[in-house]
């Protein structure tokens, strides 16, 4: 599965462009009271969590090919384990504010201050797509991992 794990970093840039996007949507909606922003973000939200799960399947495609070609990855290792687990934390997290957002959408109760609720968990969520990143770029540009030079 190695044309999956070539993949991941030409996949793994739409999930974060969407996560911020999702961000930026939501907090407009609410502060200019545009219903066109809120759906709109809605739906960026849910292509973020799409390109999330194939963010994550290539990744652990790109893992396991690091694994085969490099006997010594004490190294990096907690830094894979880190930006796995950020990852992880990342879609588990965002399916969770999704799903709660749809719910209150359905109920009717996605007003008034629970607006306000989701832009801080925008901002969790972004967070979230911030350490992820930063360990990610940190084993590319320090090891190397997943250029031509592995």
């Amino acid at each position: 599965m190695e044309f999956l794990a070539e993949l991941h970093p030409k996949v793994i840039h739409f999930p974060i462009a969407f996560f911020i996007l999702y961000f930026l949507f939501e907090t407009a909606g609410v502060v200019f009271k545009k219903d066109f922003l809120l759906k709109s973000s809605l739906i960026i939200l849910l292509l973020a969590i799409i390109f999330s799960l194939l963010g994550v399947l290539t990744g652990n495609q790109a893992h396991e090919l690091v694994k085969q070609r490099q006997t010594d990855t004490v190294l990096y290792n907690d830094l894979i384990n880190q930006h796995e687990l950020f990852a992880t934390l990342t879609l588990w997290y965002s399916l969770a504010v999704l799903v709660l957002r749809i719910y209150l959408s359905i109920k009717k109760k996605f007003t008034g201050r629970i607006k306000y609720l989701f832009i801080v968990l925008g901002l969790i969520g972004s967070f979230l797509i911030f350490l992820t990143g930063l360990y990610g770029g940190d084993l590319v540009f320090k090891y190397g991992i997943g250029t031509k030079i592995f």
